[in-house]
Order: structure tokens, then sequence, then C-alpha cells
């Protein structure tokens, strides 16, 4: 069961005395998060594009997530700005568009600012002609103009200008890029030569990755570096083919090094257990604070099958982390898994919410925390200087300039481990097994203290994609380690998806619903029917649970999911599938499948 679910929300409980625009009738906790904004935001639907096609309006879209640290940024400084408030409802009709409730809407107009951009993420922020075909986008704008980016009144006020005096320009443009990604998105089998085998598919996947791997700290990218398990999943299964030969060796290899970097890094929580989502630098150093389900669920096979290829405990230990995580912390009582948890929150004696707040320690809290003798030692030591020195804990923090811009996080530390438990054991004279158990001594005391610290917001919103991936998670780890209380929760996650996310009269996926604070569970304002990936995710979790369980109940209900993923999204004529239903996009300029 989730512990303090409740408080999660009583603590983020809305305050201004603002009348609330019409978000505050959505479920979505992004949403909610701007329904007291002076913006007069509207969910995607017909009530928005009618309004834009009537006032001859250009539509402002912004899409984001609850748990995003630069959205809650930009809705601090720009959303909540009057002036600006008062130039979006003049002139633009602004939508509000909750990236995971609405995963189709999200990769189309994230697929034209990637095209037109140097980049893409979030907040994703595009213009758009009342028929929704978008003509500028771009991601986060700063609130005020600098040397090297224009401040996000500065853009609305170009735009107002540009639509009013150069439409015919910015209406040919945007048709033009349009329809040059619509070419893209129609490509066919039929259009290219095929590969002349899966075999060359996968070697080909096999040599980019080895290109692009950093051989001193694992991973595949400089900075910001994703622990990405679908690839780590990728060289296993390679190796499980290819074993017999060098390059077999070489993708375990690459995948073992990476995990155990993930794993000593500060990219995981070695207090509360569990991974954030990227790490800003190459070490795997200093994260992005936020808990995503998806990771937890998706890492934890990942830890699962390195311990089930290598016998390494710490692999094992790892998952098995990553899981009580999200037993304690991402779990509904009816057995669905919440989404994410935040990266920021309020700091102790202060205002208002930062990121990082509830991970960081200081070198004064853990000697004031940690000030038992170790005996035994061959010099005087605390449990606290033994602590800072194997998770690398400086007076000056362990945080630097480059990865905290603004000084907000100045003499405070992420805990990362900088020796193995042998070398910590032999630096003060001791036995390995002893510093582990004074180690774990020291992390249940700083796990009372976070007790006490403000927790970061909860996404309530249950997904059955992310739900499936759990399903998974519980269910792989359950069988190879043989934890029978592992399957257990996979088996209640699974009844959840088929109690509040399959609708039995159509026999059809629903996207999600949330949990409100007495623990019930509500669907959306608006329903929305499943896209691929919760018919794929949740598929292959009910595999998984079968291969765990042996209950032919669970590979049952897969296949006729499976059916009905094939009735809904294969592309007959082109071949693959579709993202999501032609219908449901409405009036979408693109129908993408994954890979475009």
């Amino acid at each position: 069961m989730a512990t303090g679910a409740k408080d999660h929300r009583q603590s983020h409980t809305q305050t201004q005395l603002q009348v609330p625009n019409r978000l505050i009738h959505e479920k979505s906790p992004y949403l909610l998060q701007h329904a007291y904004n002076p913006v007069d935001w509207f969910p995607w639907g017909q009530e928005a594009f009618d309004k834009a096609k009537d006032e001859n309006k250009p539509i402002f879209l912004s899409v984001g997530y609850s748990t995003c640290h630069w959205c809650h940024v930009m809705e601090e400084e720009s959303f909540r700005n009057k002036e600006i408030g008062q130039i979006l409802n003049e002139d633009f009709v602004s939508v509000k568009v909750d990236r995971e409730e609405r995963p189709d809407v999200d990769k189309v107009y994230m697929t034209f600012v990637q095209a037109t951009s140097s980049g893409g993420g979030w907040p994703m922020n595009v213009w758009l002609t009342p028929d929704l075909q978008p003509f500028v986008g771009g991601t986060y704008f700063p609130p005020e103009d600098g040397l090297t980016r224009v401040s996000f009144r500065t853009v609305l006020l170009r735009i107002r200008d540009q639509w009013k005096q150069n439409k015919a320009m910015l209406l040919e443009n945007s048709q033009r890029v349009t329809a040059s990604l619509l070419a893209r998105s129609e490509i066919t089998v039929g259009d290219r030569e095929l590969p002349p085998s899966a075999l060359a598919v996968s070697q080909r996947c096999f040599q980019q990755l080895e290109e692009v791997y950093d051989e001193e700290h694992g991973g595949f990218a400089e900075a910001p570096k994703f622990p990405t398990p679908v690839i780590l999943s990728f060289l296993f299964s390679y190796w499980a083919t290819h074993r017999m030969i060098p390059d077999g060796f070489r993708a375990q290899q690459m995948a073992m090094h990476s995990l155990k970097m993930m794993a000593n890094g500060g990219i995981r929580d070695h207090v509360g257990q569990g991974f954030h989502r990227y790490s800003t630098d190459r070490q795997w150093h200093i994260p992005h604070f936020e808990k995503m389900l998806y990771d937890q669920a998706q890492l934890a096979v990942a830890y699962t099958q390195a311990f089930q290829m290598s016998g390494d405990e710490l692999f094992s230990d790892v998952a098995k982390g990553i899981l009580h995580y999200v037993s304690q912390n991402l779990s509904h009582p009816s057995g669905g898994f919440y989404s994410a948890e935040d990266a920021d929150s309020v700091p102790e004696g202060g205002a208002k919410p930062k990121e990082g707040a509830y991970y960081l320690w200081t070198v004064n809290e853990i000697k004031d925390l940690l000030p038992e003798p170790v005996e035994g030692a061959t010099e005087p030591l605390t449990l606290g200087q033994l602590f800072m020195k194997h998770y690398g804990v400086t007076e000056t923090g362990n945080i630097g300039s480059t990865q905290d811009p603004h000084g907000e996080l100045q003499g405070q530390n992420v805990l990362t481990v900088r020796y193995s438990m042998d070398l910590t054991a032999a630096r003060f004279g001791l036995e390995a097994e002893t510093v582990r158990k004074l180690l774990d001594t020291g992390r249940e005391k700083l796990i009372q203290i976070r007790k006490r610290r403000s927790r970061p917001r909860l996404d309530i919103k249950m997904l059955a994609a992310w739900n499936g991936l759990m399903v998974s998670g519980f269910a792989v780890a359950g069988a190879v380690l043989g934890k029978e209380e592992l399957i257990s929760q996979a088996i209640d996650g699974a009844k959840f998806l088929k109690r509040h996310l399959f609708d039995v009269s159509s026999g059809r996926l629903l996207r999600g619903c949330y949990a409100d604070i007495g623990g019930t569970v509500e669907q959306s304002s608006s329903q929305f029917w499943g896209f691929l990936e919760d018919y794929a995710f949740v598929i292959r979790g009910l595999l998984d649970l079968y291969e765990a369980s042996r209950e032919s109940a669970w590979l049952e209900w897969a296949l006729r999911l499976q059916e009905m993923q094939d009735r809904l999204f294969w592309d007959s004529q082109g071949g693959g599938y579709f993202c999501s239903e032609a219908e449901l996009g409405g009036n979408l300029p693109l129908h993408l499948k994954d890979g475009q």
C-alpha cells in the first residue's frame, strides 16, 4: 500500500483565492496544477477548436506532465503571470494537454518540434492554426529576454503580430512542413528494401550501440544520460543468441557494466531505493530527481535478468530495492500503480518547492544523525564518517556548478557509492560484512529522517501501459528470485487492470484512471480508449505473469487483447502498427507509428 498517499495530495492543495479556470473540472494532476492560472485554459477538445475558428485565433498548445520540473518552472514564471495571461486570453486560444493522458497528441506535435528546432522535451509549446496545423514550436521559454533565448512574452507578441500581418505566410509554411512530415509518416513496407534477415537487423543495432557506448561510465550517451532499460534488454537478448562469438560477450559486458555504474551512481536513491529519471552528467552522479513508474518497472526486469545471467547478488539486491520502493510509494490499495513522484518538494523551513529537496543531505545532518563510534576500526571513526566516506559526502557538497546553475544546491550532497564494500572496509581495517551492516544501519536512520520531510508530489494517475510494465517487473523478479509475494503483487496488478482499465462489453482497454483522496478509483473526466502501447505492455505483463504463475487465464486474456490490438492498430496497407486509432485523434494532422 502507498504510504502517505493522502498527504501527497493534501500538502499541495490549492490555496489561491483566484477564480479557477475550466481545468478545475479535470482529473489529471498536471491539468489541475494549472487550474488557478490567469490563463483561460481549455482541455484538448472541440470546444477549443471551435472557439479558435469562430474568433480566427491561433491555438497555443502547451503539453507537459505533473512531475516535470521545467513544466513547474514555466508555470510559475509565465502561466501565473497576469500580463502573460492577458495576452494569451486576448490573442490566442490556450489548450493544456497531459502528455500521459494523450500520448497521440504529444507524439504528433513533438514530431513537428523535433523536425523544426534543435530538439524536443517538456514543457512542449506549439502554436497551431484553428485547423490544428502547427506553425511554430519549442520547449521551455524563459520569463526574460537573454543573450541566446527570447522570453515567452516576446515570442507571444511576435506570433500575435505575424498572425495579424503575415497570416498567409504562416499558413503556407505550416502546410509545407506538415506535408513533409505526412510524407514521412506514410512510408510503407513496399517503399524500401527489406533487410536480408532479422539477424542482420540485430547486428546493425548492436554495432550502432557499440559506437556510442561509454567505456568508462557505461550507458550510451554523453549527458544527459538516461537508463534506457530497453537497450539493456536488447543487449541481453543479443547475448543469448550470440553467446558463442565475441559480439555476444561484448553485448553482455556493456549491459552489465552500465547496470553496475547506475546502481552505484546518484541516479539510484540509496536511501529510499528506486531510480530517478536521468543523470545530468556522464557519471550517473547528479540526477533529475523525479521517479517514473515505467523506469522502475523496466529496470526491475533488467536487474533481474542480470542476476539470472551472472549470479551477482548486487543485481538481485537492486531489483528487490526497486520493487520495495514501488510497493511502499507507488502502489494503490486496489492493486494498481501510480505514475510518478515529483522531482520537487518543499525543503525544511522553505516557502516553495525545490528540486531534490527530499533527497539531498548536508555533512552536518549526517554527523548529527550518525554520531555512534565504530568499534574495531584502525582509527577513531564514527558511523557518520564511515557513511560519508563510502557515499562521497563532502563539506562543500558534491554538486558541481554545471549541475546547479542557479546556486540552489550549494553544500548539498547526492549519495553515490565511491568505493566498493571491500575498499571501504580495508580503508578502516574492518570486515566487509561489518561495513555492510553499518551502512544498512545508517540508511535506516536517514529513512526515518526523510519521513519527517515534505514528500514530493504524487501523480495519482494510473495508466494501463505502465501498470502492464509493472506487472512484468513483479512477475519476472518473483519467478527468478523465487519470491511468491512478488508474484502475488503482479497478480493483484493484473486484477486491477481487468477491474478498472478494461471495458468488458467492448473487450477494449482504457488508457487510465485516477485514485481520489479516499482511495477509490475513478475514470478520467473524458474517457480515453487505450493506445497501442497500452495493449503491447499489458499483453507483455500478462505473458510474464502466465510464465510466473502458470495460471492459464492470464494467457487467454493476453491472446484476446492481441486480437483486439491487431484489429484496432494494424496497418493492413503499409504494415506495422499505428500508435493510436485514426478516429481517436480527430483532426490531428498526422497518424503515426512508433519509429516515425
